[in-house]
């Protein structure tokens, strides 16, 4: 009976892990714990965030400096999401991860 239970509380451990962090909801440390955002893309992307939420990740790269297709793909990689959407083509974000 234990190791059932074990492996179900690994299992959801393990499925925390891979959680999306949505861009328009996301507070700043949450941003910062993304991989490949620091506290100057964060800032860039609150600010952007404050004139209006992003309306999907084409938006969402036009709007924030510095975020183009390569780092939006690695970005979405590490679970960031726009929309609840992970980018486009990437082939991977947190929902697919999760599965």
């Amino acid at each position: 009976m234990r190791k059932p239970l074990l492996l179900l509380a690994l299992a959801l451990a393990a499925q925390a892990c891979f959680a999306a962090v949505e861009v328009n909801q996301a507070s700043e440390a949450e941003l910062d714990g993304v991989k490949g955002l620091g506290p100057s893309s964060t800032r860039r992307i609150l600010q952007a965030r404050n004139q209006g939420l992003f309306k999907d990740w084409a938006d969402f790269m036009a709007r924030v400096k510095g975020i183009k297709p390569p780092t939006a793909a690695k970005l979405s990689q590490e679970g960031l999401t726009v929309n609840e959407a992970p980018y486009p083509g990437s082939g991977s974000g947190a929902n697919a991860a999760a599965q």
